[in-house]
């Protein structure tokens, strides 16, 4: 899931200067990514 996470941030370019610029728009865009990023680690255990 951490190697996904980070995968998906770098397609996405959620970076560290994001953080730095804007945290609010950076603790969502993570929210997304990590929500997502469970949601396909939960389908590829639970449900395959």
């Amino acid at each position: 899931m951490l190697l996904l996470t980070k995968q998906m941030a770098e397609c996405e370019g959620v970076t560290e200067q994001l953080k730095a610029q804007d945290q609010m728009l950076w603790v969502r865009l993570m929210n997304s990514i990590r929500d997502r990023a469970m949601e396909v680690v939960n389908n590829d255990l639970i449900y395959a």
